[in-house]
């Protein structure tokens, strides 16, 4: 194992952040912010309890989530991708660095930044409503997967994208859709028997639920089940980035 080449991906990554704390870190904790303002808040106060939970504090999981995913594919979507449009991929492809080393270099760097802010959206929630956390060893486990898990689907992405339009393609049409219709704001009981059934095939239910449990102990779906679901994503994932430097598809030409 190359350690000095993962650290150096490592490093440079992580610094590309420190250069753009604004967009990387305030601007995502300012953003969700105003949702605990505003869905916290003034709409909370109104809405009693879901599942015996406090709105403002049933919401916090899911907007969490909803930072995470979006924040995991666009950090490791963009890493990726840079070197591809610069030209400087050949470089690495080159150099004497497996695929394992440059998947660990750039989606732990994505995962890292995403967990930071994961971490300080948590913190700054603490200042709007009150919340416990039933299971901290689980609820930091289903941070961390989510974050490794969806860092490694942006950086498939950033691979297959041939232009920067195409890295917001997924992330605004598909998976934030799918965060809004998860569960992230309300109970999927809440829905009709038949919605509730249609929700079940949307994937980002049983990451919700499962960072929900982690903090309240209710879920709408096993906490086993979302683990699982999460596990089972992230080995496609694994398996999608073996392929892809096993190809070279959109790398080696």
């Amino acid at each position: 194992m190359n350690l000095h080449a993962i650290r150096a991906i490592y490093r440079f990554e992580m610094a590309r952040t420190g250069r753009t704390l604004m967009q990387s870190i305030a601007s995502p904790v300012l953003s969700t912010s105003l949702y605990f303002i505003v869905f916290g808040a003034a709409i909370g106060s109104r809405m009693g309890e879901v599942d015996g939970v406090h709105y403002g504090a049933f919401i916090i999981p899911g907007l969490i989530m909803l930072t995470l995913l979006t924040e995991s594919i666009s950090n490791a979507s963009f890493g990726i991708y840079l070197p591809k449009w610069s030209g400087t991929i050949y470089e690495l492809l080159s150099a004497p660095v497996s695929w394992i080393e440059v998947v660990i270099g750039y989606v732990g760097a994505a995962a890292t930044k995403s967990v930071i802010l994961g971490l300080l959206i948590l913190v700054t929630a603490r200042f709007f409503v009150a919340y416990e956390i039933a299971h901290p060893f689980w609820m930091v486990g289903f941070l961390a997967l989510t974050a490794v898990t969806f860092s490694l689907f942006g950086f498939i992405i950033g691979i297959w994208a041939d232009g920067f339009e195409k890295l917001q393609v997924i992330p605004l049409m598909i998976v934030t859709p799918l965060t809004f219709l998860g569960g992230s704001f309300y109970s999927i009981n809440m829905l009709p028997p038949l919605w509730q059934k249609i929700a079940l095939f949307n994937p980002v239910v049983y990451l919700v639920s499962g960072f929900r449990w982690s903090f309240y102990g209710v879920s709408d779906v096993n906490a086993a089940l979302s683990f699982g679901m999460t596990c089972a994503f992230l080995a496609v994932c694994l398996f999608a980035v073996w392929w892809i430097f096993r190809t070279g598809y959109k790398l080696r030409n």
